[in-house]
């Protein structure tokens, strides 16, 4: 759906993802879903609550993974 949203598990990135990565993720997501790159004053408070809720479910779902087979590393 959006080719500019990274895979932030490994063995894909090496390590753990920040919350950096996981904002910027739901940023991604949530500007692809809703078509707008910024929202208009009139919908920033409900355009940050969805980039808020999409990390939080994504947190939770890259703590939750488990991740079997060796982790390769990058390069």
């Amino acid at each position: 759906m959006c080719r500019s949203i990274k895979t932030l598990r490994p063995p894909i990135l090496p390590g753990e993802a920040t919350d950096e990565d996981i904002h910027a993720a739901a940023l991604q997501y949530v500007r692809k879903v809703s078509g707008f790159r910024a929202p208009a004053a009139h919908n920033r408070e409900v355009f940050d609550r969805a980039v808020a809720a999409v990390a939080e479910a994504t947190a939770e779902l890259l703590g939750g993974l488990e991740v079997r087979g060796p982790v390769r590393s990058a390069g």
